[in-house]
């Protein structure tokens, strides 16, 4: 019995000696305030702050060499805080602390992804409009940051030809990596650019960044800087619709781009971001990404970072979130951010449905490719297409999953898909890789508009209304035929603008008294 005991004491302290060694170690953000020097720190200063944040945590970690280990980055000019690597219990205690004025895991926040400025009166199809806030200087030596996935430098609209000198005001670098292998340059509009990636390689399971470039790999942070401050591109398009000349709201503007999004966008290397572009002379920082939902004040790297900008005279611009059109998911409610939502403008890429009973309706797509001109084909649904041996696939077949459509059922044919669960455009690709020769997307839910997609056939999306009477008359038709025509742009669209339905919408979920988002502009295309 005795035995028995003893192997049982053993057990759990070997149990209890692996939890504690097992501990789960993740990255927090220390927030402690503002500095007492002004404005214009001396090195000297922000020596001291970070040996202050050293002391604070050695404190508890019991050494301040184990400080040093632990925090991967310390705010110590513009924002007071730090960001470190700690277990549970570590970061309850320092929480507790006095000094602390909030304290937080180091979240993972996400990227909220030409005709505009006539649409919103800047611009005339013969040059500015005489009321036009153009005509005073296009926001000439306006210094725009943006804090987002870099930036692709050889972009036309970042050209400087015609720019003068780099403003005095700027403090920023053009950050390369030894030897600049990625070829990065700036220029006299793309003023600056730095990366920041501590915080992202912190997370369990990344590895080490190996591409240490401020250079965009996703396109998301070249569309949101050359959107805010993008020089004028004459005949830029999208797929050869929408021919015309594409700018930014600021196109003399100079631009700095702070890389703070890698997969996803660390709340620590956020937070960098906005330290670096307060010291640099930013005016202006446009920041499109934020988390699933909103959250206190001074609780996350970008209400922090934004608070801190705002007091060193930055405008700080950021999105609302991609989440509409649910009831109150707006992110980015700080009452001293600008938070915009998306809109639509007076443009619509039109095409349409012609039925075998000469009843015509509208849809949306940027397919390149066309069906001949007047030419019918038969028409089939996605649930009358499934395998007939697979019937429990028929809501995937509805919808034109992969691997619920038979081939036999479709070849040569517009099949009809429903919106939802996979993406818009990959439909289209399994529409097409099962002999599909055009695709009609039924939207499904009114709450959402129809959208003009790329698809790889020639497709169009049409609203609920249009989908349900295409759907009765291929049930009602023995032989239901359709053509898709060709897209065409049309303008002076009425009943614009809108709220685009994926745009996150209000009350502010923090405070009512508080308006949020603050305004839309275009963000449709």
């Amino acid at each position: 019995m005795s035995s028995s005991i003893c192997h049982m004491l053993i057990s759990l302290l070997l149990f209890v000696f692996l939890q504690h060694t097992l501990a789960i170690k993740q990255s927090y953000i220390v927030y402690l305030g503002s500095h007492s020097f002004g404005s214009n720190p001396s090195l000297l200063d922000s020596e001291s702050v970070t040996n202050s944040h050293y002391d604070l945590l050695g404190s508890y970690l019991g050494s301040t060499k184990k400080a040093e280990e632990a925090i991967f980055y310390s705010y110590n000019k513009y924002i007071n805080g730090f960001a470190a690597i700690l277990e549970e219990d570590e970061a309850t205690k320092i929480a507790k602390d006095p000094n602390v004025v909030s304290m937080f895991l180091n979240k993972r926040y996400e990227l909220h992804t030409t005709r505009s400025w006539n649409f919103l009166g800047l611009e005339t199809g013969s040059g500015f409009a005489n009321d036009s806030a153009w005509k005073k200087s296009l926001g000439e030596d306006i210094i725009i940051g943006n804090l987002d996935t870099g930036v692709w430098p050889e972009s036309k609209s970042f050209s400087d030809e015609g720019y003068g000198p780099i403003p005095k005001k700027w403090k920023g670098i053009c950050q390369v990596a030894k030897g600049n292998p990625d070829k990065f340059y700036c220029n006299r509009k793309l003023i600056g650019a730095k990366y920041f990636y501590k915080g992202y390689q912190a997370e369990p399971g990344v590895a080490n960044v190996t591409f240490n470039s401020a250079r965009d790999l996703n396109g998301h942070g070249t569309h949101t800087l050359s959107t805010a401050g993008g020089n004028f591109v004459a005949g830029a398009n999208v797929l050869g619709f929408g021919n015309g000349t594409a700018s930014g709201g600021s196109p003399k503007a100079r631009v700095a781009a702070y890389k703070v999004c890698w997969e996803g966008c660390s709340e620590a290397d956020i937070l960098a971001g906005f330290e670096a572009a307060i010291g640099d002379g930013v005016d202006v920082l446009s920041v499109s990404l934020g988390g699933d939902f909103a959250v206190e004040f001074f609780s996350s790297g970008l209400s922090i970072g934004s608070f801190h900008a705002i007091a060193n005279n930055i405008t700080v611009v950021t999105s609302g979130g991609n989440s509409g059109p649910h009831k109150a998911p707006v992110v980015n409610v700080e009452p001293w951010t600008i938070t915009v939502a998306a809109s639509t403008i007076d443009r619509d890429f039109a095409n349409y449905v012609i039925l075998g009973n000469n009843k015509t309706y509208k849809g949306a797509s940027l397919s390149e490719l066309n069906l001949p001109p007047n030419k019918f084909y038969p028409l089939i649904l996605g649930a009358d297409a499934m395998f007939d041996d697979k019937t429990y696939l028929i809501d995937n077949a509805m919808r034109c999953k992969e691997g619920s459509l038979d081939p036999k059922k479709v070849k040569g044919k517009i099949l009809v898909c429903l919106r939802g669960v996979t993406a818009r455009v990959d439909k289209g690709v399994q529409a097409s890789r099962v002999g599909a020769v055009g695709m009609i997307l039924d939207n499904s839910d009114q709450k959402y508009e129809v959208i003009a997609d790329p698809h790889v056939l020639p497709a169009t999306h049409v609203a609920d209304k249009y989908g349900n009477l295409i759907g009765n008359y291929i049930m009602e038709t023995k032989s239901p035929v359709a053509s898709i025509t060709k897209v065409e742009t049309q303008l002076d669209i009425k009943n614009t603008p809108m709220m685009a339905s994926f745009s996150s919408r209000g009350p502010n979920p923090l405070d009512r008294s508080i308006l949020k988002p603050d305004i839309t502009a275009p963000g449709v295309l």
